[in-house]
């Protein structure tokens, strides 16, 4: 799949794979940022993604971003829409600093992954009511007493 990506600052890398299994590609942060204890923050990505038509494209944080950094992304997430490319819509990345110190994301590190996924548009068939027993609200399955 060939697809059109600007980079904000070119002398960081593109995006890369890291090994030839792997299905997420990692983002560089474009400028070093310091997330204060207990807030959230917007790491920059340093790239704009021209989404291929059919496809989303997701970002995931990076498995040891919690371990190392202390960081979680608060909205588990994003996703970014195939008409998110324009001159500002730059790749952020956001994140929360759990830990009680300030934590430092420096220029060129390592911060999330992306992951193209397959997606159609549902055209939607309003009924009265669905013919299916209820399992019993949220978060319920599973809980037999």
């Amino acid at each position: 799949m060939h697809v059109s990506i600007q980079r904000v600052d070119p002398s960081l890398p593109l995006p890369e794979y890291h090994t030839a299994g792997a299905v997420g590609f990692d983002l560089v942060t474009r400028e070093t940022t310091v997330i204060a204890p207990g807030s959230i923050g917007l790491v920059p990505g340093n790239v704009i993604v021209k989404v291929p038509e059919g496809y989303a494209l997701l970002i995931l944080p990076r498995s040891s971003l919690p371990r190392k950094k202390g960081l979680v992304c608060p909205h588990s997430l994003g996703v970014i829409d195939g008409d998110y490319h324009g001159p500002k819509d730059e790749i952020f990345v956001q994140v929360k600093n759990v830990s009680d110190q300030p934590v430092t994301v420096e220029r060129g590190e390592r911060i999330a992954q992306g992951l193209f996924v397959k997606v159609e548009t549902a055209q939607w068939v309003e009924v009265d009511e669905h013919d299916a027993e209820s399992r019993g609200g949220f978060g319920s399955t599973g809980n037999h007493v």
